[in-house]
C-alpha cells in the first residue's frame, strides 16, 4: 500500500475523573504501551499532547462532539499513521494494548453511542492534525463505514475498495513485535 498511511484515531470517556484512584491502572500501563507501539513493525508515528512531554502535538487537541466534561476537561484520545491495516491491528489488538484494552470497562465509559476509534487513508507524508481526525470520527459514528472513515470489521483500501485485514498476516507480525519487545536473553 505505498503510497499512503492508515490513520487512526481513537477516543474515550473515562467513568470518573483522569486523576481519580480508578484511572491509575491506565496511566501506569501508558507509557509502556506507548513503547511498545511505537517499536512495533509498521508504526510510523503519533501526536502527542500539548503541555506534555513526549512527541509534539499535530495542532490542538480537540474532541468530537459525543464529549462529555467530567470536570477535568481531558479525554483519552490518540492520533497515529501505520504502514498497514495489519501492522495496526497487530499492535492494536495484541500485547500490551490489547491488555489495557481489556481492562477498559473498568475505567471508560460504554461507548455505544459512537465508535471507540475510526480509520482512514492519508497520502504517505501527510500528518492528520487533531480536527481532522475528529472529523472522521464523526463521519463514521453519524454514517457508518466508508471508504473516508471506516473500522477494521468494515475496512477500505486507499482506492476506495472494501478489503478484509489478514488475520493471519496479523497475528505473524504481532508475534515478531513480542518477540522485539523481549529483553535478550543472557547465557548463564
Amino acid at each position: 500500500m505505498t503510497g499512503h498511511w492508515l490513520a487512526i484515531y481513537t477516543f474515550g470517556q473515562f467513568r470518573t475523573r483522569a486523576d481519580h484512584p480508578d484511572v491509575e491502572p491506565f496511566h501506569a500501563a501508558e507509557p509502556g504501551v506507548w513503547a511498545t507501539m511505537e517499536g512495533a513493525e509498521g508504526f510510523i508515528g503519533r501526536s502527542g499532547y500539548e503541555d506534555e512531554p513526549g512527541p509534539e502535538s499535530w495542532g490542538e487537541q480537540v474532541y468530537p462532539k459525543y464529549w462529555t466534561d467530567n470536570g477535568d476537561g481531558w479525554a483519552p484520545s490518540t492520533v497515529s499513521l501505520w504502514q498497514t491495516l495489519e501492522t495496526a491491528l497487530a499492535a492494536v489488538y495484541r500485547g500490551p494494548h490489547a491488555e489495557i484494552l481489556r481492562r477498559g470497562p473498568d475505567f471508560i465509559q460504554d461507548t455505544s453511542d459512537y465508535p471507540a476509534y475510526v480509520l482512514w487513508w492519508v497520502p504517505a507524508g501527510h500528518q492528520p492534525d487533531w480536527i481532522e481526525a475528529v472529523d472522521r470520527f464523526e463521519l463514521l459514528a453519524d454514517n457508518g463505514p466508508s471508504p473516508e472513515a471506516f473500522t477494521f470489521r468494515n475496512a477500505f483500501d486507499p482506492a476506495g475498495r472494501p478489503v478484509a485485514t489478514d488475520d493471519c498476516k496479523s497475528r505473524e507480525i504481532a508475534e515478531r513485535n513480542r518477540l522485539r519487545s523481549e529483553p535478550p536473553r543472557t547465557m548463564q
